[in-house]
Formats: C-alpha cells, structure tokens, sequence
C-alpha cells in the first residue's frame, strides 16, 4: 500500500499494489465521515466479465505509482477548491482485480447532498480521464 506523502489531513488517497486482498470500502467511507457533513457519496469501480468484445475473468491495472498519485492530489485539491468543507477519498488497485471486485473507490462528504454527490462524480471522473492507470487483459 503507497499512501500519498504529505497529503491534506482531510484527504486520504492510496494506490494499493500487488496485494491479493480487496478494497476496504469501510476504511474509505469511515475516513470521510464527519459529523458537519449532511452526506456521503461514494463510487465502486468494479471489474465486469468484458473488455471491448473479449470475455474475461479478471483485469491487471499498472501504474507509474509516483505519477499517478501526484494526479491524484492535484485532483483532490482542485475538487477541493470547488466544494470546500468536505473530506476525500480514493483508492485504485493496482496488480490483478477479479470480476465483481473494486479496482477504484472514491468517497466525498460535503455539508449538501448535491455537492456530495456532484464532488463524486467529478472525483470519478477526473481520475478516469486524468490518471494515468493502464488495464491489461
């Protein structure tokens, strides 16, 4: 597990590598629990049996551990910027994800529900587009 060096204390933002054992949604969604904050959103990127056309039973993510965190905190803190007041999670597994398991989860709490959700989608979003995480069949 790589835990982001001198990350925000409200952000908690990991890649997790070469282990076999699942993402712990709990420990994501503890961490962004807050008692000012009316709600939290959450996203489980999760590995389905196809890839384009191919049928699969699992996918194998990559990363360049270093890059892909410091694309991480800067999304974090541009999310950040946009809702203030709220808490932030993201772990992306990297190694071998077997179907039907997580390979990304992001957790947001903000004060309203709808910014909770829309710093969700962006967060989601942003690391999809931004982050460069490669999948092998």
């Amino acid at each position: 597990m790589v835990a982001e060096e001198g990350e925000v204390a409200e952000d908690l933002i990991e890649i997790l590598e070469a282990s076999s054992m699942p993402i712990d949604l709990a420990r994501y969604v503890n961490h962004v629990c807050d008692p000012v904050v009316g709600a939290i959103a959450t996203f489980e990127g999760t590995t389905h049996d196809t890839f384009g056309e191919k049928c699969i039973l699992e996918l194998r993510y990559e990363a360049y551990v270093p890059i892909a965190l410091w694309h991480l905190r800067a999304i974090c803190s541009d999310a950040r910027i946009a809702r203030p007041h709220h808490r932030l999670a993201v772990a992306q597994h990297l190694s071998t994800v077997l179907i039907d398991e997580a390979s990304i989860f992001v957790a947001a709490s903000v004060v309203d529900r709808v910014d909770t959700l829309e710093a969700c989608y962006i967060l989601i979003d942003e690391v999809k587009v931004s982050v460069p995480i490669w999948k092998k069949v």
